[in-house]
């Protein structure tokens, strides 16, 4: 029987600007371009901006 899994947006854990601001800091760490484009929308989602 196969597993249900649920949906997970990350952008629901982002609730304070410090989280949101260590959730940016990290996607520059990993210096993929792609993954900080991706951060940006995720931040976006957060406050709201989508």
């Amino acid at each position: 029987m196969p597993e249900k899994l649920t949906g997970y947006d990350p952008a629901e854990d982002l609730s304070s600007g410090e989280a949101m601001a260590a959730f940016m800091t990290a996607a520059f760490e990993t210096g993929d371009a792609a993954y900080i484009a991706h951060a940006l929308g995720v931040v976006a989602r957060a406050k709201g901006m989508a």
